[in-house]
């Protein structure tokens, strides 16, 4: 085999089909349709300078800081600078047109759906004795011994051990249901009694409580999932046609390779 691997188009499609990626490329693509044809119709423009950062962000996104870097990115991905800017302008229209869409929504779903947004500084340490997390439990309660004494002998992974534990800033849907349900009913701060899962015992740590605020990180976040629920509606709504060259007819399938399946 020689040094220089020559890979054609037809081979590139013909991976992308055995290796089952054909309905997640189609989605792909129309949901880029949607979005270009939702933009064209509801009026959203462009301006230069919105490109321009829009491209600059795709650049720092990628850690695309000198011009050699950028130009060995483009060649890397088979892209021209065209392309580049096809992509910085998609992504401009997108966010333009989630925007145009949803921004008056984020409030009123942030408020109906505030709890979920609400936090828990936590610190935990899992055993897999119940009687023994049991019997630590009330020595933490008694002052016998510290949380942070009981994370240097029982937590295996030496980053987790040399924090105490510490979780960091959790929302609810980080916790397994019956963990998350305990620890937002804690009073801060609060040492929960073990807590038994598959894991083991979780001894749990409630720090502090953070009430959600209707910030600019939670707002891009609300905004962008709306937007993607959308997208996703839109396209489950469209009937989906490819039309590949040597497509293969389905109409009469081998019985021999259905009847092995089956």
């Amino acid at each position: 085999m020689s040094d220089i691997l020559k890979i054609s188009q037809e081979d590139i499609i013909y991976h992308i089909k055995i290796s089952c990626q054909i309905p997640s490329l189609l989605e792909a693509i129309a949901a880029r349709k949607v979005i270009t044809e939702t933009a064209e119709k509801v009026g959203i423009t462009i301006e230069i300078a919105e490109l321009q950062k829009s491209a600059d962000n795709l650049r720092l996104a990628n850690r695309l800081i000198k011009a050699e870097e950028t130009w060995e990115w483009l060649q890397k991905h088979y892209l021209s600078l065209d392309n580049f800017e096809e992509i910085a302008h998609l992504n401009i229209l997108s966010t333009k047109l989630a925007h145009h869409l949803f921004a008056d929504k984020v409030e009123p779903f942030f408020y109906a759906h505030q709890v979920d947004y609400t936090s828990a500084v936590t610190y935990e340490v899992i055993l897999d004795d119940e009687d023994l997390a049991l019997e630590i439990f009330y020595a933490l309660q008694e002052g016998e011994i510290s949380f942070s004494e009981i994370a240097r002998q029982y937590i295996q992974n030496p980053e987790i051990r040399r924090a105490g534990g510490y979780q960091g800033i959790r929302k609810r849907s980080d916790f397994r249901p019956e963990i998350s349900a305990l620890v937002f009913a804690a009073n801060p701060p609060q040492i929960i009694k073990p807590i038994i899962t598959p894991k083991g015992s979780h001894i749990i740590v409630v720090e502090e409580i953070i009430e959600p605020e209707l910030n600019e990180q939670i707002r891009e976040k609300i905004l962008g999932d709306l937007f993607t629920n959308w997208l996703k509606e839109q396209v489950n709504k469209l009937e989906i046609i490819a039309k590949l060259e040597n497509d293969i007819n389905f109409s009469s399938p081998p019985v021999e390779i259905l009847n092995k399946a089956s």
